[in-house]
């Protein structure tokens, strides 16, 4: 008996760390924090938002958007979807709102900073969700989820600083799936020659003297569940003759 006491005291450090570190990686795990809201906003998000969305991103996921602190990640968190719940029973709903960051900040010891109409959208009802909206800051949980736009490819938003062709930066819509966007190559269909690019400030990512010809962009995810890295090969590419300010769609979704 004895004997037995020893090897479980002596496996207890490895148990725990064992299962922490599961934890830490857990896809269904919540973590505990606080949330705040815009207080100066409207019901949606901000057109001023760190990840440089503009309009889009104020309207994005229809309206249910965040700043983020930590989890900006100096724009790497940009476009990640997280579920956000409440932990005061008598106004909050099991499910809670799914957000998107599109903006970076903190208040108060946040983690996220909502939208007013993500903030209120925690609540049972809309009575409920007025109520959080007077208490300003409130207890929560959250993890990180798959975005989903069913009727949206990822997209290549063309920002409105390029000029064809000497210099290119854009930014990525509609990001899919729990992964985030490590790394994007440029590539020049023609010659097949790519060149690794620099992520210029939020979801921007930019290059000076950007290839001739028509252009494949090409994403590097990683995280996720399995905490892979992959590359992602868009089928379509963007034209030779891209313009400031254009969309093009990259006819793949991810899951």
């Amino acid at each position: 008996m004895a004997l037995c006491t020893k090897m479980f005291l002596f496996l207890l450090p490895f148990l725990l760390c064992h299962s922490m570190a599961r934890a830490d990686t857990c896809s269904d795990c919540f973590t505990q924090s606080r949330a705040a809201y815009y207080p100066n906003s409207d019901q949606q998000g901000t057109e001023s938002g760190a990840c440089e969305y503009g309009a889009f991103g104020a309207t994005l996921n229809g309206g249910d958007v965040s700043a983020a602190s930590n989890l900006y990640k100096n724009g790497v968190g940009c476009g990640a979807c997280y579920q956000v719940r409440c932990t005061n029973a008598k106004y909050c709903s099991n499910n809670g709102v799914t957000i998107v960051i599109t903006d970076s900040g903190a208040s108060d010891n946040t983690d996220f900073i909502l939208s007013q109409h993500a903030f209120s959208k925690m609540g049972l009802n809309a009575d409920a969700g007025a109520s959080l909206l007077s208490l300003g800051v409130v207890g929560i949980e959250y993890r990180r989820v798959s975005c989903s736009y069913p009727s949206k490819n990822i997209t290549f938003k063309i920002d409105q600083s390029s000029n064809n062709p000497y210099y290119f930066a854009f930014q990525i819509w509609y990001q899919q799936g729990n992964n985030d966007i490590a790394a994007v190559q440029l590539c020049e269909t023609e010659n097949l020659t790519c060149k690794l690019l620099e992520r210029s400030h939020g979801a921007v990512w930019a290059v000076a003297s950007p290839p001739r010809g028509a252009l494949s962009l090409r994403m590097m995810l990683s995280g996720g569940d399995d905490g892979d890295e992959t590359w992602l090969v868009p089928p379509n590419d963007i034209p030779q003759n891209w313009t400031a300010g254009a969309l093009y769609d990259s006819g793949i979704q991810v899951q």
